[in-house]
Parts: structure tokens; C-alpha cells; sequence
């Protein structure tokens, strides 16, 4: 084969790589939903809805995430994002939830992150994480439906729920739910979002106790050190001068 035709091969090849990664690119930039590590039935879990800039000349100033109304979910808590404002709206159930003995009237229907400071500029993306619980038992999957608002009023809604063939023009957030496992169900079932919350407070705080024992132990540890060098210092240096005492008595003499 001469180089000409490898040339040619090579080019063609880069022109196909090109074109798929062009046309698989716009499909793949949507917002979409994924849990930091595991979201299985019945428990918590902390959910990054990833919102990625498709346009050249906007950047993304608003982002409303709905949650879904036939699996309510009676602690939903978003962290705060610099630059972003949070909105939560709740709405009345239809059938009250029973979680860990208490009656859920209500739940989140919504969450809204408007800019405040900050965009999504062209080029980048934004995670905006929500810890979420409990998790049902008896679904595969949670959609939530959102809307991304951009800087010139443009609304793109990615709501379009998944039908098990091809994916929509714009696919709604989906979460698959894993199996439920002791430490996911069990933990989730045992305690709530603010109990973890208050047991994660008090580890830290326990250990900054042990922290600062132990800075005070090794200070102290390190003064006692000091003090007995230096009286050592001292009884030396006082020996020191009686022994030049003594040897010049014995040189006079």
C-alpha cells in the first residue's frame, strides 16, 4: 500500500471520528441526574443534577427540577451552590406519607436554582446537589422533569420521559434505583437526612476534641522537654564554673 493511500485512509478515518463524536455530542448534552455513589430502595441519597451548557452565545441562568409526584419523597434538601439562589416549592399530598412514626403531609414538588452571581457559561457545566430519602421500594427509577432557562430567554424542557426505545429529543432527568442492601435500606430505615446530619456533626466534633488533646499533650509534652534541658543546662554550666574555680586554687597553690 503507498503512503498515499495510508494518507487517505487516515484522513477518511479522521473525518468518520469527527462526525460521530459531532453527532453523538448534542444527544449526550442534557441534563441529566446521577447519585453519589449508590441510590438503592428505600434509603438516602445525595443526587447531582448535572446541567451542561449546549449554546455558543448564552449561558444558562435558571435551572427548575421537578420531583415526582407518584413517588413523593418526604426529605429532599438541596445544598447551597455559590452564586445560585434556591427556591423550594411544597405542595399537599394526596395520600400522607409514614415515615419513621411521623404523618408527611406535604413534600417538595420542586426546586428552583436561579443565578445570583454566577451562569453557566458556553463551554462549561454545573452540579447542583440535593440530598434526597426515602427512596421508594416499589420502583426501578425515579424521572424528574426540568427546565433550563438560558441568559436570552431561551427554555429548553428536558421532560420527555423514557419509552424503552430510542432516547427522546429531550430525555428527562432519570435516577435508577439499585437494590435495597442492609446498609442502604436498614440505615435509611433506621434514621433520617437531620439524624445523619446530627451524627456527622458530632464525629466532627469529637474529633476536633481529640485533636486538641492531643495538640495539648504534645505541647505539654514539649515544655516538660524544654524546662529539663535546660535546668540540665544549668546544673552543667555550674559545675562548669566550680571545676575552673577549683583548678585555678590549685595552680596559685
Amino acid at each position: 500500500m503507498s503512503a498515499t493511500n495510508v494518507s487517505r485512509i487516515a484522513i477518511a478515518a479522521g473525518v468518520a471520528a469527527s462526525t460521530v463524536l459531532l453527532l453523538a455530542g448534542p444527544a449526550a448534552a442534557h441534563v441529566s441526574v446521577q447519585p453519589q455513589g449508590e441510590a438503592a430502595k428505600g434509603g438516602y441519597a445525595t443526587l447531582n443534577f448535572k446541567v451542561p451548557n449546549e449554546r455558543d452565545q448564552a449561558s444558562t441562568v435558571k435551572l427548575e427540577v421537578n420531583f415526582p409526584a407518584d413517588h413523593p419523597l418526604s426529605s429532599v434538601t438541596p445544598e447551597a451552590v455559590p452564586g445560585w439562589k434556591i427556591a423550594i416549592t411544597k405542595g399537599k399530598l394526596d395520600k400522607p406519607l409514614e415515615v419513621h412514626g411521623r404523618k408527611i403531609t406535604e413534600a417538595v414538588t420542586k426546586v428552583t436554582w436561579t443565578a445570583d452571581g454566577s451562569k453557566i457559561a458556553p463551554g462549561y457545566f454545573q452540579q447542583f446537589p440535593v440530598s434526597v430519602g426515602q427512596l421508594p421500594e416499589d420502583a426501578d427509577q425515579l424521572v424528574f422533569k426540568a427546565i433550563q432557562t438560558y441568559d436570552n430567554k431561551e427554555v429548553v424542557r428536558w421532560i420527555e420521559e423514557p419509552t424503552g426505545g430510542e432516547e427522546p429529543d429531550s430525555p428527562a432527568p432519570v435516577l435508577k434505583l439499585t437494590a435495597a442492601t442492609e446498609d442502604h435500606h436498614g440505615g435509611g430505615a433506621a434514621k433520617g437526612d437531620d439524624d445523619h446530619q446530627a451524627d456527622d456533626k458530632a464525629a466532627s466534633a469529637e474529633g476536633d476534641k481529640g485533636d486538641k488533646k492531643e495538640t495539648h499533650a504534645a505541647s505539654s509534652s514539649s515544655d516538660t522537654t524544654a524546662r529539663t534541658l535546660g535546668i540540665i543546662g544549668i546544673l552543667i554550666g555550674i559545675a562548669g564554673v566550680a571545676f575552673g574555680v577549683l583548678a585555678g586554687r590549685r595552680r596559685t597553690a
